[in-house]
């Protein structure tokens, strides 16, 4: 165990001086993209590169904890940890962030002048993503989610011309805020029936519980409930939803799909260090709580999807559901880690990939997206048109994609866990959910309208469409690989 290590929080270090390198050079060199756009890249594949590092190390046992509060001994106040978890985390957000910079960069050069500021508030979204996986610490957890949360407030009305973009960050603001004050709420209780703020290390949270039985766990309990209610939030499962239809569908189409995917994957990491890392000795208590919403978000997501006039609306709605089946998985605690890890991991790159195409039918900075406006997209484009089916059949969980893999694995787990009443909720959902999901593609195939002219799609919109299509396929046809690796990415 050491004092410290720069490789620990090498990805917050990569995004943070990339971001500062987005606006000096901006600055000093010019607004145009050509200047500052390789810094950008190469600042979230430098991430993902230290994220490969960082695994590296953990593997050859060089993993552990690291950084404490001044003058007090890092086993009882850890601020990093490094393990299988936050090395997974950062080579994933690391690939995450640059497939989503790509497939936003319409919106990014319709920018101009303000382009240096969204891309810089897109790094420093992402640092304050894997702090929240990185961290032992609650309240270091907090400060990494509302690093983030206030990155997202401000993209989700960057269009500053459109009501309803501004809408969207004000609901969002509000009601982001209400998650962020409950989950700190929740984190002071924690410390009030535990006496710790830090998950790992002597006189933590988990070494509290090896040693002491608490007779009246009240206190303990809403803690545990207001934290779970704050990242529920986040990953707008049910009940927690309401904000995300109305967010995606006023948010700018290019910029939704960065912060989708970003949510979801540090969402469900944190997740797995506090409940199935921290507390996993009442595992009793909350993987039931948690096996109710999986089952709440599965059916409100599907059911309201199917009648949505509206893709970005659709999009949500199917993000509840999709919440809920990771949910699934996570109801095992530890064991249920790696099916979590695979299914996030495909699925925030099928939701970039699919607000790709949203952002490229209806605009880069379009607050609506009716599904009519997709009408014989396979004829205008026919390889806009073919990725977006195979998206499609990667979210509704058709085999050979990537999306029919993560929800047997996630499945399996709830069963294993008990929980087999929570498997067949999930595939009865599943099957309910074909409809909307082939309702988009027999919209793509149909005759497109006379006015309709084939669209202009620029170069890195379709090399982020594309990775997102291969991605659903590869992994669908040949998962194996991917399962070998996160069944090792697990919380110390």
């Amino acid at each position: 165990m050491q004092e410290a290590s720069w490789l620990a929080v090498g990805f917050e270090i990569a995004l943070l001086v990339g971001a500062l390198a987005v606006l000096l050079v901006a600055v000093v060199a010019g607004k145009s993209p050509k200047y500052w756009a390789p810094v950008a890249g190469f600042a979230f594949l430098a991430a993902a590169a230290i994220g490969v590092l960082q695994w590296g190390a953990v593997s050859n046992g060089d993993g552990g904890l690291f950084f404490s509060a001044a003058g007090v001994s890092i086993a009882l106040s850890p601020m990093v940890v490094m393990d299988g978890l936050s090395a997974f985390g950062s080579i994933l957000l690391g690939l995450v962030g640059f497939v989503g910079m790509l497939g936003s960069w319409d919106l990014v050069s319709k920018l101009k002048n303000r382009a240096p500021e969204f891309v810089a508030l897109t790094l420093l979204a992402y640092a304050g993503l894997h702090m929240m996986i990185v961290s032992p610490n609650l309240v270091v957890i907090f400060v990494g989610l509302e690093t983030a949360s206030i990155s997202f407030y401000i993209l989700a009305g960057f269009m500053r011309e459109s009501s309803e973009s501004d809408e969207s960050a004000l609901k969002y603001f509000l009601l982001g805020s209400l998650a962020s004050g409950m989950f700190i709420y929740g984190v002071a209780l924690t410390f009030a029936a535990t006496g710790s703020l830090t998950i790992y290390g002597a006189n933590s949270i988990r070494d509290f519980f090896s040693t002491t039985i608490i007779t009246d766990p009240g206190i303990l309990l809403v803690g545990l409930a207001l934290m779970l209610v704050g990242i529920l939030f986040k990953i707008s499962a049910a009940p927690f939803h309401q904000w995300a239809p109305d967010v995606y569908q006023g948010a700018p189409s290019a910029a939704v799909g960065i912060m989708a995917s970003g949510v979801k994957i540090a969402g469900f990491a944190v997740l797995a260090r506090i409940f199935a890392g921290g507390f996993v000795a009442q595992i009793d208590v909350w993987a039931p709580i948690m096996a109710g919403i999986a089952a709440l978000s599965m059916i409100v997501g599907t059911a309201t999807a199917l009648v949505q006039t509206d893709m970005k609306r659709l999009l949500a709605y199917s993000g509840v559901a999709h919440s809920g089946y990771l949910l699934a998985a996570m109801v095992a605690g530890i064991d249920g880690v790696p099916a979590m890890w695979f299914y996030v991991s495909t699925y925030a790159f099928m939701i970039i990939g699919a607000f790709t195409v949203v952002s490229i039918v209806c605009g880069p900075g379009s607050t609506s997206a009716p599904i009519s406006a997709f009408k014989g997209l396979a004829k205008r484009d026919p390889l806009m048109g073919w990725l977006l089916t195979v998206l499609m059949f990667g979210m509704s969980g058709l085999p050979f994609f990537a999306g029919f893999v993560g929800k047997v694995f996630a499945f399996v787990s709830a069963g294993e866990a008990g929980y087999l009443w929570l498997a067949l909720v999930g595939a009865l959902t599943t099957v309910v959910g074909f409809a909307f999901y082939l309702r988009i593609v027999s919209m793509l195939f149909s005759s497109p309208d006379d006015s309709k002219t084939p669209l202009r799609v620029s170069v890195p919109a379709r090399i982020a469409v594309a990775i997102s299509g291969v991605v659903t396929v590869a992994f669908g046809i040949v998962p194996w690989p991917l399962l070998d690796v996160v069944r090792e990415a697990l919380p110390l």
